[in-house]
């Protein structure tokens, strides 16, 4: 059940469309007899390699932001545990840090669901966390920790900022617009293009054939198309694939239990 319902999220009213001029398309060319034996291979050529190229590149940009939303994680709870740690046991320094830490998840969360783009003053808000954070360094150096640590932490604090900065590359910068556009018209018209095969099918066996052949094909190319889209944005919220953002929490937790 569980397969079934990933495979009907894929299948939306463009795909019922497609569909529905796919077979238009075939009726239309079986009762003017415009049959011809088109090359199936060109498909493949001209759009499944592409489209396969398109969705391999955003699942690597995904694989991407998990890697650098780990190293982000990690170096926080590094630096909470700094701030708890390394004063001596100072629990108004170890609280600070770890509010700090959440409020900066939660403001890293809400940049990355305002999609392509961001919101400017979100964005503003997360540079304002970390300005916080690194505010607080100056505490624990009042606090008595050494130089040498002091500067250890900054250096987490600059690896967050680094990853923070990948991750928002992979938000910004996706799949070559001049691909995406040609991927989608031809994912889009060749089952319509491709009537006369259609009629050509149901010509050398029975009518039913043609149908459906047509019907595989659209769903087939524009399902490959709604995979595309789906992965386009790795912080979505919608698709079953999407990077939970949602972070702050989890990272409360760990902080709180250790």
């Amino acid at each position: 059940m569980k397969t079934l319902r990933s495979f009907f999220r894929i299948v939306d009213l463009q795909t019922v469309i497609v569909t529905a001029l796919a077979l238009g398309s075939t009726w239309l060319c079986m009762r003017l007899e415009i049959v011809a034996d088109l090359p199936s291979a060109l498909i493949g050529i001209a759009v499944i390699f592409p489209i396969v190229f398109s969705i391999n590149s955003a699942y690597k940009r995904r694989e991407e932001a998990l890697k650098y939303l780990a190293s982000a994680k990690a170096h926080a709870v590094a630096i909470a545990w700094a701030h708890r740690d390394w004063t001596g046991g100072e629990e108004e320094l170890a609280r600070q840090g770890r509010e700090r830490i959440g409020a900066l998840f939660a403001a890293m969360r809400s940049y990355f669901l305002s999609g392509r783009g961001g919101d400017p003053e979100v964005l503003k808000g997360v540079y304002r966390c970390l300005s916080e954070i690194s505010a607080s360094h100056e505490a624990l150096r009042a606090a008595g920790v050494s130089t040498g640590e002091v500067s250890r932490s900054n250096q987490y604090l600059r690896a967050i900022m680094i990853e923070l900065e990948r991750m928002r590359n992979i938000l910004e910068y996706r799949t070559p617009k001049a691909l995406r556009a040609y991927s989608r018209v031809f994912l889009n018209a060749f089952p319509v293009l491709y009537g006369p095969y259609f009629a050509h099918l149901a010509a050398e066996s029975f009518p039913a054939i043609g149908y459906f052949v047509a019907i595989v094909y659209a769903v087939v190319l524009v399902s490959l198309d709604n995979i595309q889209e789906a992965l386009e944005n790795p912080f979505g919220t919608l698709d079953e694939d999407d990077i939970d953002m949602s972070v702050a929490d989890e990272l409360g937790m760990i902080l709180e239990g250790v």
